[in-house]
């Protein structure tokens, strides 16, 4: 991985930040910040009153909220405030930028959430993945990450009732499959890709490269590599910025894992690699070039943990639909050096960037959850000197699924894992596993199109 690059987009301070919006002419400002799910909540306010030390707060159940609109039920070590107090929202400065496709003159700024008297929310998605950074540097350490999101554009549906279906380029004829790195397929969808190019750049979010993938329609996008925070909240804006460049193009932009039947599934592959604090140098690497012990151990870790930590990676009942036999995902946690059949890729590079390439998270994930629990697998991984297993050289995407198959499986691992819960912290193990139960619960009242097909009259 090449050298560190650090976000240069942030505000400072109070100052800076009020000069910022009036040299901009910014009349609203959209306060936001991720909930479990990655959807972004918050408030619209006028830049005067942003600037006036107004306090924000948002309710603390919103952060406890299912996908669907519902709460989980009190229980298993999960229970509501009893007043549902208010969380303050403290802006992050440093994440100030315009909203490129607002018509009037608008900003957006990520917030932290903490408590009245300015304790971090240990259960809400940015500050859940800070803890896991400062678990690093506690060891004198700092992770760096690049993460590749695949999507698809479809034609909009607003009939859930329906399948989704590929989208018309400008050749005015539906998309195909099969197009992998075909630059045919990304010229179908020019006018659309400007403006996301457009709209990344009047943000700031660096995108390194984007392709069109084997699914019809689908493509992904490359961002550079950084610091964990920044990289979350480059993917959480990135996925505003797509959709709404998808919508004015009246098409839709979908990170669901596994949205058409019969093509690929969108995964969220993140390259990890672990720089020492005082060196400055990747801690994978050796003297000699050669590999180190913390690279097999990090490997390690994840082989372990990471199917306790599926439900960060894969948080839906149709995640699970991608992590199947020859779906070009994987189905277990082996490794090896340059096999995209793996769940864990070595790809090939010079020992200064040697990293870790984790293929099992899905592009519907939380992006700072799943960086947190795929850092976290790795950390206990050099912590505890868990071992790796061999590498492997050959295709390992069609044997036997070793993964959790479903959410409730993949829950129950989670809640289990006691690891991880002293590292992600056990308010917000507590809180996802409770929702993702519930989500569970709402999936199950829906019939699906199969149960009519061949239940209706065999049965």
């Amino acid at each position: 991985m090449p050298t560190f690059v650090k976000n240069q987009r942030g505000v400072r301070n109070w100052k800076e930040a009020s000069g910022w919006l009036e040299w901009r002419g910014i009349e609203d400002i959209e306060c936001i910040t991720p909930d479990q799910a990655g959807v972004a909540r918050g408030k619209m306010m006028p830049s005067k009153k942003f600037t006036s030390n107004t306090s924000l707060a948002l309710p603390s159940a919103v952060f406890m909220t299912t996908i669907s609109g519902g709460y989980p039920e009190d229980g298993n070590g999960f229970a509501y405030p009893e007043d549902d107090g208010d969380l303050k929202l403290l802006p992050d400065l440093s994440t100030l930028s315009v909203v490129p496709w607002e018509s009037d003159p608008t900003a957006q700024v990520i917030c932290d959430l903490v408590h009245q008297d300015g304790r971090s929310v240990e259960f809400t998605p940015r500050n859940v993945l800070k803890r896991v950074v400062a678990a690093y540097a506690k060891h004198g350490l700092r992770p760096v990450v690049a993460p590749e999101i695949e999507f698809y554009l479809v034609r909009k549906n607003p009939d859930p009732d329906y399948p989704l279906t590929p989208p018309v380029g400008r050749s005015g004829r539906p998309i195909g499959g099969g197009q992998g790195y075909s630059i045919a397929g990304v010229n179908e969808f020019d006018e659309l890709i400007d403006d996301i190019y457009h709209f990344s750049e009047g943000q700031g979010l660096e995108i390194d490269t984007l392709i069109h993938e084997e699914g019809a329609g689908q493509l992904e996008i490359n961002l550079r590599h950084g610091d964990p925070v920044e990289l979350a909240d480059q993917v959480f804006m990135f996925k505003r910025t797509i959709r709404e460049a998808a919508l004015k193009h009246e098409t839709y932009a979908t990170f669901m894992a596994k949205p058409i039947q019969g093509q690929p599934g969108s995964a969220m592959h993140i390259h990890q690699s672990i720089v020492d604090k005082k060196t400055g140098k990747s801690i994978f690497s050796g003297p000699g070039g050669e590999e180190t012990e913390a690279f097999f151990h990090f490997i390690g870790g994840m082989q372990r943990h990471i199917p306790n930590a599926l439900v960060m990676l894969a948080p839906y009942v149709n995640s699970y639909r991608r992590l199947t036999q020859a779906a070009s995902a994987p189905v277990n946690t082996k490794w090896g050096y340059d096999n995209r059949t793996t769940a864990f890729r070595v790809p090939r590079s010079d020992p200064a960037s040697r990293r870790v390439e984790n293929r099992i998270p899905s592009s519907d994930a939380n992006p700072y959850l799943a960086l947190a629990a795929s850092l976290a697998c790795g950390l206990v991984g050099m912590l505890e000197k868990i071992p790796s297993e061999a590498p492997v050289g050959t295709s390992v995407n069609e044997d036997e699924i070793e993964l959790p198959r479903g959410l409730l499986e993949a829950v129950e691992l989670f809640e289990a894992d006691d690891k991880l819960r002293d590292i992600l912290g056990d308010s917000f193990v507590s809180t996802y596993a409770a929702i993702k139960k519930a989500e569970f619960e709402t999936f199950m009242e829906v019939i699906s199109p199969w149960e009519r097909e061949y239940l209706l009259l065999n049965v």
